[in-house]
């Protein structure tokens, strides 16, 4: 249960600030994404810097249980699989950034999803 707390202390805090910076900044955000999907070393290194990260957590939480805590365990799988897929697949990706872009919704819906994310790993990291 500490290495719960731990990382949702952790990443808590970080959901909500990302999630401001979508839902408040939006436009600022898909500029500085389209300038990212123009670069295929940018996507490898995101792709790096995602990997490593998602692994770890996969390492020391790997827990699947019908609570808060499977909500870190998803998210070190998808972040281990979607930075060997940026590895793996950099046209896909751009590809696939440049059609959620254009959509109207294409940063709101992630954004308040890592918001209300977010949310719930903050409460249980510092007040459950």
């Amino acid at each position: 249960m500490q290495t719960s707390i731990y990382l949702a202390q952790l990443l808590g805090p970080c959901f909500l600030v990302v999630a401001a910076g979508l839902i408040i900044n939006s436009d600022g955000y898909r500029a500085m994404a389209r300038e990212f999907l123009k670069s295929r070393p940018l996507i490898y290194l995101a792709g790096l810097l995602a990997i490593a990260p998602g692994i770890a957590i996969v390492l020391a939480h790997n827990i699947w249980v019908a609570d808060w805590r499977v909500l870190i365990t998803i998210f070190g799988w998808l972040a281990a699989i979607g930075g060997a897929i940026r590895i793996l697949f950099p046209q896909q990706v751009t590809e696939m950034g440049e059609r959620m872009l254009d959509s109207r919704v294409g940063l709101l819906v992630p954004g308040v999803i890592v918001l209300l994310l977010g949310a719930v790993l903050s409460y249980y990291g510092y007040f459950a």
